[in-house]
């Protein structure tokens, strides 16, 4: 028996294996995720008892039915397209917000024709995602008295910069300010924000963690939760170091665009990315309905989740 005590002993104190969890990202990396980043380089997951692996889609549509059809733990999406995609039936729920405000921007040359967005009667507007786009042009453009029968839309893909700096459209809509502003100013090209907020569409959050409710396990989702909020508070007290570790992990993105969109991100990350605000969704659920998106609104409950709670 004697020679049994010490594996024994060894075997109880060992540490428990930790949890594997996987996590698709809704793009390539950049300063968006950087609270992820930052939580996994400085070993936050790993203290709370995770092994994160993160991975890019090859297409941004992709997430969150992966995610639906169990290929991954968790997935990183936008709360506009999650109360359509739970409308459509799949089984999917917000646990975290990444960034809190929205990004999305009606991009129009600063010292251009278009400066408000009732100077786009009879002007092409270039987008890369049809339905939600659509939707809030059509809210935008109502509240300046005008209809989408007053411009021309015109699928753009992902060449939403190159398409406005060309001429081959008078606004685009679907860029983020952090990184198309950036990239035009770049490029020699001064571009000018309309911001979505202002201009009558209710406020969101423009980046959201998702997970499937039917498979998730509570106490991983708010374990990474926890530990993701670290990694947003860490970005927020420490935003020097924090951008050199995300520079580490991916030195690829070490160039000027990516200093600026960082900076200009930083502010907008949650400080608290799990918990709901519930107004924020219901009245989303309202403007989807009042845009003839979909038929009812759904509780909060059924679109958004606060896993710590």
């Amino acid at each position: 028996m004697r020679s049994l005590a010490l594996p024994l002993a060894l075997l109880a104190a060992s540490p428990a294996a930790a949890q594997d969890l996987s996590l698709m990202l809704d793009w390539f990396v950049n300063p968006d995720h950087a609270p992820i980043i930052v939580a996994k380089e400085l070993g936050f997951f790993a203290e709370a008892g995770l092994t994160v692996d993160i991975t890019a889609p090859a297409d941004p549509s992709d997430p969150p039915r992966m995610l639906a059809s169990g290929q991954v733990d968790l997935a990183v999406g936008y709360q506009p397209q999650l109360h359509l995609q739970v409308h459509e039936g799949l089984p999917l729920t917000r646990i975290a917000t990444l960034v809190a405000t929205p990004l999305n921007c009606l991009t129009v040359i600063a010292d251009g024709p278009v400066q408000s967005v009732a100077d786009l009667k009879d002007r092409k507007v270039g987008y890369s995602v049809p339905g939600m786009e659509t939707a809030l042009m059509g809210a935008m453009l109502d509240r300046a008295g005008l209809t989408l029968d007053d411009v021309e839309l015109v699928n753009v893909g992902w060449s939403l910069s190159p398409a406005l700096m060309t001429g081959q459209v008078d606004a685009t809509l679907g860029g983020f300010r952090n990184f198309e502003m950036t990239q035009m100013r770049l490029e020699g090209a001064e571009g000018r924000c309309l911001f979505v907020e202002e201009q009558g569409i209710p406020a969101y959050d423009e980046l959201i963690l998702l997970a499937n409710p039917e498979t998730m396990d509570p106490d991983a989702t708010a374990r990474f939760v926890a530990a993701m909020e670290r990694g947003a508070h860490y970005i927020l007290n420490h935003p020097d170091q924090a951008w050199r570790v995300f520079r580490d992990a991916h030195p690829d993105l070490d160039d000027e665009l990516n200093r600026q969109a960082w900076a200009a991100t930083l502010p907008r990350f949650s400080q608290s990315p799990g918990a709901v605000d519930h107004g924020r969704y219901a009245r989303f659920e309202a403007f989807l309905r009042d845009a003839g998106l979909i038929d009812g609104v759904l509780p909060v409950s059924a679109l958004a989740r606060d896993p710590g709670a």
